[in-house]
């Protein structure tokens, strides 16, 4: 074959890095709320059973102008902040001396091994009789529930950091505070903001069972008595906050990644 009639081959090695479409995104979700729609008013479904997605919508527009869902969306964003910040600190420090110390590593990951597997909703009684029926036993179930995923993901992130960039910087003389500093964090910080994702996730799970079994006031209480009137379309409601409360709380550890990881 001829040099001229050679064809240049394409950078083949862009390994797999699929991109986010928003546009994607909402055409998909476009797509299911259209048919939601359609099957509510040509099927025929009750509204009891499943409210279309105007009901639902009329009802939220109820609810945040002549109702009370704002002031119940603000008690459980408190307890939310209160407990995940209390329990994301602990597990931070928790995990971060998991991963330094042999002592802290033998004894951390036996106890989180023990204790993670159990559900932190089923403590709230115990929590109840600790700390009494007010704000302090709920934020304590949030901070125990999302302890153990901040401890584990801090833990595995400075697992995580190449051991030859700490040896190079024992070799140049640098003191230990300096390489924690300098080298430990910074490579361990994607796999702690993942477990902060994970663990805002479980927050939001706690506080909505939380207020369920404990609470007059809240997000969770208020889906609970709108099941218990069979007002669907408030329940329905309800949840759509809790889902748009959860995708703002993903977009803002999303942003926080992007600021603090776009080495990566």
């Amino acid at each position: 074959m001829r040099r001229d009639d050679m064809k240049p081959v394409g950078f083949r090695g862009r390994g797999f890095a699929p991109a986010m479409s928003r546009a994607g995104g909402a055409a998909a979700l476009a797509g299911v709320i259209a048919l939601w729609q359609a099957a509510s008013s040509f099927l025929h479904v009750s509204p009891l059973f499943l409210p279309s997605p105007a009901a639902i919508g009329a009802a939220l527009y109820d609810l945040v102008v002549h109702g009370d869902l704002l002031s119940q969306i603000a008690i459980s964003a408190m307890r939310i902040a209160a407990g995940w910040t209390l329990g994301a600190a602990a597990g931070l420090v928790v995990g971060l001396a998991m991963g330094l110390w042999t002592l802290a590593r033998s004894a951390g990951f036996a106890l989180v091994s023990a204790l993670f597997p159990i559900p932190k909703i089923a403590l709230l009684p115990l929590m109840i009789l600790w700390f009494g029926i007010g704000e302090p036993s709920k934020v304590a179930t949030i901070a125990l529930g999302v302890f153990f995923p901040t401890t584990i993901a801090a833990a595995s992130g400075v697992d995580s950091v190449p051991r030859n960039l700490v040896r190079m910087a024992q070799s140049f003389g640098l003191p230990f505070r300096d390489i924690v500093r300098k080298v430990v964090l910074p490579g361990a910080l994607p796999s702690i903001l993942s477990g902060f994702r994970i663990s805002a996730s479980i927050a939001l799970l706690l506080v909505v069972s939380a207020e369920m079994i404990g609470a007059e006031k809240g997000i969770g209480a208020f889906v609970l008595q709108a099941g218990n009137l069979m007002r669907t379309d408030q329940l329905l409601a309800g949840v759509l906050v809790l889902s748009l409360f959860g995708l703002l709380i993903a977009r803002a550890i999303g942003e926080l990644e992007r600021r603090l990881v776009d080495w990566r």
